[in-house]
């Protein structure tokens, strides 16, 4: 068959790179610890559970099709106008729904070198150019973000604090950021991880999409409310720009059951805070531990960490992959950030954390 008697996609399309998840399987008879997509180890909340099972007699009818009881808990989590905020299908879907709406041909997307592959996925997906910024240790930088700016720029994402490398930018450095950009290019914060973050210059940047009429704040339920498999994200936006969104957006693109979930989860504010404590605590004991073992890890304010392996051969990041794997304990490869000598990993259960130490000083033995 030809390629000229079948559907061919628009130019571009069959140039993108798939995303491909962190690995979910370990060999047969081993018990998986799964460490590759920051997963909260407490799960969810269990008042999200149930409600979420509330919804178990009414699988015949469709969801609310503007989520409007998820969008007010939000709002009265957060003190915010619930008329201004987006719910989707993960944040992914939003992120797909600003460069639907905001990009075409000739225009460009800016994001920083490791930041969030999904940035480039949308950015081509609407038919536009990616422009990768380099950072600088691991960390966005404002100087270099704002001399990449051109005529064509019409969308800046910045990921605060970014995945995989967990690092982030003080919030003066993101009011510094928006400051020099033009009026009509559109700053979107991915502040999926702020939840986490105990850093006193720190913000998600809610104070500034309140002021700013070029302004976007993108959040998620898949981390630290533990809803991954429910697929919650949500934004927070002018009005014009929700408005414009809404007109492209799938109709009753969050499910019933999780807007029940998700509205139960936010409220539960004593289950996230057991979360950053558990965090707080084995991010601090992990990342010491493995620095034990003259591993390098990059400073995290996440609930993971980027660690770092020699080049040399038999202790590079491949072969700890494969060595950690059969123990079971599965990592994030990360070579399609561009970072192909680091892993990534979760910050998980006690048991978890201890057996990945210890089977990376296994591992690591007797090496020169």
């Amino acid at each position: 068959m030809s390629i000229a008697s079948r559907p061919v996609p628009r130019p571009g399309v069959l140039d993108i790179e798939a995303y491909v998840p962190g690995k979910s399987a370990a060999p047969a008879g081993v018990k998986l610890h799964k460490l590759s997509s920051n997963e909260t180890p407490l799960g969810p909340s269990p008042k999200a559970v149930a409600a979420y099972g509330s919804m178990a007699g009414k699988l015949e009818l469709y969801p609310d099709g503007a989520s409007t009881k998820l969008r007010e808990a939000i709002a009265g989590r957060y003190g915010l106008d619930a008329g201004r905020i987006l719910c989707g299908t993960g944040s992914d879907e939003l992120l797909q729904l600003i460069t639907k709406a905001y990009l075409g041909d000739g225009d460009e997307g800016v994001f920083t070198e490791h930041g969030f592959l999904v940035y480039r996925i949308a950015i081509l997906a609407a038919g536009a150019k990616p422009v990768v910024v380099p950072e600088t240790n691991f960390t966005a930088d404002v100087d270099a973000i704002l001399k990449a700016i051109t005529s064509r720029t019409k969308i800046v994402f910045l990921a605060n604090p970014n995945n995989p490398t967990g690092t982030y930018l003080p919030f003066d450095e993101v009011k510094r950021l928006h400051a020099g950009l033009p009026a009509d290019v559109l700053l979107v914060l991915d502040a999926a991880y702020a939840e986490y973050v105990r850093r006193n210059d720190y913000a998600s940047g809610l104070e500034l999409v309140a002021e700013s009429e070029n302004v976007v704040m993108t959040r998620t339920f898949s981390k630290i409310y533990g809803l991954a498999n429910l697929r919650i994200g949500w934004m927070y936006g002018p009005a014009h720009i929700i408005d414009a969104l809404e007109r492209i957006r799938g109709p009753f693109n969050v499910n019933g059951a999780a807007i029940e979930a998700g509205a139960a989860a936010i409220a539960d504010e004593a289950h996230v805070a057991a979360a950053n404590e558990h965090n707080d605590k084995w991010l601090a004991w992990t990342t010491a531990e493995l620095e034990k073992l003259g591993l390098t890890i990059t400073p995290s304010v996440g609930n993971f960490i980027l660690i770092h392996f020699p080049a040399t051969p038999g202790k590079t990041a491949k072969e700890a992959d494969a060595f950690l794997t059969q123990r079971g304990l599965i990592l994030r490869g990360v070579g399609a950030y561009g970072l192909p000598g680091a892993l990534r990993l979760t910050i998980g259960s006690e048991e978890a954390n201890r057996l990945v130490v210890a089977a990376l000083a296994d591992f690591l033995k007797d090496k020169p």
